[in-house]
């Protein structure tokens, strides 16, 4: 509880820190979001976690499974023109979807430094030192499923990692938001419940030679039961979610 709340002060004494929450600040309320990406701000609080995390104006950044772009859109206001994101997604989730190559060509439209790169599930090809900040927001996990129904292969984190630190310039930052899961085994938790046992990011990271330099409460959530489905209407949206600031060293 102290580093949060030591963290907490840096950010408020911090003029870059201050400077940095006023931008993603910024972002979020930016006018031009889609509707349902804005009632999703409540439960995700992406000004608090961007300013935590340490995103700031100029930053090249990479938004991993990005999804809808939920914050690759964010994330790209608050770089400025100056800085870039690189949203990257699983060709299956993109080649030969209409509605998804829709919203993303809409995204783009409204935000010129989005670059999209579609590529095979778990893999990022990025240049070395490239990065100065990645985001995994709640798909760390998703490194452990499977799912021939989604044609998601088997993939080996470790290796997906390899390729992040590679890419990440010394002193760069990885942030990772994700559901919190119980002990056990990993693959099997990931593929009921998706799920993940903070144990098991921190050990990753940790292997792969990035530092936990912080860590916030700010979506934890006491009363989540880690037993449900995180889809399960009865915690969707209001589960237990750890977020973690790694950095490489140097």
């Amino acid at each position: 509880m102290t580093r949060w709340i030591a963290a907490a002060l840096a950010i408020s004494l911090c003029p870059a820190a201050a400077s940095a929450q006023t931008d993603v600040q910024s972002a979020v309320a930016a006018p031009g979001r889609p509707a349902d990406q804005v009632a999703l701000d409540a439960g995700r609080k992406p000004a608090e976690v961007l300013a935590f995390l340490g995103l700031k104006s100029g930053d090249v950044a990479a938004d991993i499974m990005a999804g809808s772009g939920y914050y690759t859109e964010i994330m790209a206001r608050a770089v400025g023109p100056k800085g870039k994101v690189i949203a990257v997604e699983p060709e299956q989730f993109y080649t030969g979807q209409p509605r998804a190559i829709a919203a993303w060509d809409a995204l783009e439209a409204r935000a010129a430094n989005v670059e999209l790169a579609v590529g095979p599930f778990g893999t990022l090809a990025a240049a070395p030192a490239s990065l100065d900040f990645t985001l995994m927001h709640l798909v760390y996990h998703d490194l452990y499923w499977e799912s021939a129904k989604y044609k998601v292969p088997r993939v080996d984190p470790s290796a997906f990692l390899k390729s992040l630190f590679a890419a990440t310039k010394p002193g760069g930052i990885v942030g990772v938001v994700d559901h919190v899961g119980a002990a056990g085994d990993t693959r099997a938790i990931v593929d009921t419940l998706h799920r993940i046992d903070p144990a098991v990011i921190k050990a990753d990271f940790k292997a792969a030679g990035f530092v936990l330099e912080a860590e916030s409460p700010l979506l934890r959530a006491a009363d989540d039961d880690i037993a449900k489905l995180v889809f399960d209407p009865a915690v969707r949206g209001k589960t237990d979610r750890v977020v973690y600031r790694f950095r490489k060293p140097g």
